[in-house]
């Protein structure tokens, strides 16, 4: 199956990676992996109760992780590997001018 996850930055510049090896990754490794690059990137909870639902996790680490990362296609395609496997879905928009990830 393909999967794949879209990335809009502020700018509207869109990135896409591709992951054509989703069975890689069980859901568990996959929020494992986006937990330790929430605490890597020193991201803050989005929402004032200090829940992290895992589409806020995916938005900031997107957002924390910058262009330096975003040009960097070897971590494209681990964030979308992650964030892919981890909310079950095979495609993922995550738009940062809009502040949303969707499916």
């Amino acid at each position: 199956m393909y999967q794949g996850l879209t990335l809009i930055g502020p700018d509207g510049q869109e990135f896409f990676y591709a992951s054509d090896d989703p069975a890689s990754l069980t859901p568990e490794a996959a929020r494992a992996w986006l937990d330790a690059a929430f605490i890597e990137l020193d991201c803050e909870p989005l929402r004032a109760s200090g829940k992290v639902l895992l589409a806020d996790k995916v938005l900031a680490i997107a957002q924390a992780a910058g262009s330096t990362r975003w040009t960097d296609p070897a971590w494209g395609q681990a964030f979308a590997r992650a964030a892919c496997a981890a909310l079950g879905r095979t495609r993922v928009t995550v738009d940062l001018r809009a502040q949303s990830v969707t499916f």
